[in-house]
């Protein structure tokens, strides 16, 4: 199910460019950054089909948690003492995180959304309308005039959610369901598995150099390929290819265990030319005794996203649309470049790197996974199936493992620190840019275990997990 953002019925390739300078500013914060939101209906959608509790029941819950607020954790106080200053040009957004004197409240604030519980009980009330069609989008559009932004009511009510078929793919015994373009998640995963398979990864453990070499190289060709092909297939040509064996092998063809790559561009799949794709993150993951598996990503983008609130509505709205990529191959707030595939137009759907992802044995679930954290999403799901197939690890031991990542540009290949200095040193001999950080990203996943019990696993880097039996 697909309910990424889509671009107002004006939007231009060229709409971030001034005098012919990329205004990235323009693209993260403000009106002009929102893109038409798709979470509200697409959670209606799965609901009406799957679900066994009505969308009220979930909307009324929401407003009680809104109203009866909660603590400020660090890395929420954190995120607002990081962009303050943004928070407080819009006075919604000032009066909700802010002190009355504009200061961000720190750590162990209650933070209460009494306008967002209002909002919840009106959607229960008269449906997703409230939102697509009634004094949402009248109040949206209205902000957006007197902000400078584009989205209308005739962009709000045209939008819908998609229904997708998921990229299937298998790495050794395994088949792996990865959610298709506009997210390039699915592709990459699959990419990057197949790029690997040919090497023996147990053998040379995980918190290896090699293990690190041979992940960053395949992760630089994946990036690469997806600066070219990836973006909406409903209005580009997304070639399957990209997640072929065989082209996987030719790739693969290419690393060498004695020096790191330089990637110059993109690659060529087979068939790129006839065959092609059908037209601030939270993830979070289910299973039920029933048999339902479900892994879902959902995001505003960036912390608080635009920066910006429907005057009493208690509505964040995103900056998604700093997820296209701009004319002149400007990258985006993650440092991600792009190309004409990613281009903005009228009601098309940015790309994106979320990565909701099913992992089957002989045709049943065993893993359902996927995390939070822009591009390293991909190479935070990328890794926890590593640790589960190749190594044998728990769900929990997988998340657990050091991380690393490298999405080709910047040619910068960033390590946790729970890698040894020495295996720093290794890579850097290799050739690699090495970069050292405390933490990248957050991924959740359950597994299904051999004594056929669930095992969830919260990141161990995060604060108020939420994992349960």
């Amino acid at each position: 199910y697909d309910g990424r953002e889509t671009a107002p019925a004006t939007s231009t390739p060229d709409m971030f460019v001034r005098n012919g300078v990329l205004d990235s500013r323009a693209s993260q914060c403000g009106a002009l950054a929102v893109g038409v939101p798709g979470q509200l209906a697409v959670f209606a959608e799965v609901i009406a089909e799957h679900g066994r509790l009505p969308f009220q029941t979930h909307l009324h819950a929401a407003a009680a948690i809104a109203e009866r607020g909660f603590h400020l954790p660090a890395a929420y106080a954190a995120r607002i003492q990081e962009t303050r200053d943004d928070l407080r040009h819009d006075p919604g957004c000032r009066a909700l995180l802010l002190t009355e004197h504009g200061e961000p409240p720190g750590t162990g604030h209650l933070l209460l959304q009494r306008d967002l519980a209002a909002s919840y009980r009106s959607i229960a009330s008269e449906g997703i309308e409230w939102m697509y069609g009634g004094f949402f989008s009248k109040k949206l559009e209205e902000w957006m005039e007197k902000s400078g932004g584009r989205i209308t009511q005739r962009d709000m009510a045209a939008y819908r959610p998609r229904l997708r078929e998921p990229v299937r793919s298998r790495y050794r015994d395994f088949e792996i369901a990865g959610f298709p373009p506009p997210s390039s998640g699915g592709v990459h995963v699959a990419q990057i598995l197949n790029i690997l398979e040919r090497f023996d990864l147990r053998a040379m453990g995980r918190e290896s150099a090699a293990f690190a070499h041979v992940t960053a190289e395949a992760m630089k060709l994946a990036f690469a390929d997806r600066a070219k092909w990836l973006g909406d297939p409903d209005f580009v040509r997304v070639p399957t290819g990209l997640a072929g064996k065989e082209y996987a092998r030719r790739l693969s063809d290419n690393i060498r265990m004695d020096k790191a790559l330089t990637v110059h561009g993109a690659g060529t799949p087979d068939d790129a030319d006839t065959r092609w794709f059908g037209k601030h993150t939270t993830h979070f993951t289910a299973v039920d005794a029933a048999g339902w598996w479900v892994a879902c990503t959902a995001t505003i983008n960036t912390s608080f996203g635009a920066k910006g609130m429907v005057p009493g509505t208690g509505i964040l709205l995103n900056n998604q649309m700093d997820d296209f990529s701009a004319p002149s191959g400007g990258a985006n707030f993650f440092g991600l470049v792009g190309g004409a595939a990613n281009a903005p137009a009228p009601g098309k759907r940015p790309l994106s790197s979320m990565s909701p992802t099913l992992v089957l044995k002989d045709g049943k679930p065993v893993l359902t996974l996927g995390a939070a954290g822009g591009p390293t999403i991909i190479s935070q799901v990328l890794l926890a199936i590593l640790g589960v197939v190749d190594f044998d690890l728990s769900v929990d031991q997988a998340l657990a493992a050091p991380r690393l990542h490298h999405q080709w540009q910047p040619n910068l290949l960033r390590i946790e620190d729970g890698f040894g200095l020495e295996v720093e040193r290794q890579l850097q001999r290799l050739g690699h840019n090495v970069q050292r950080v405390r933490s990248l990203g957050a991924c959740q996943a359950i597994q299904a275990t051999r004594d056929h019990t669930f095992h969830p696993a919260a990141d161990p880097r995060l604060e108020g997990k939420a994992a349960g039996r």
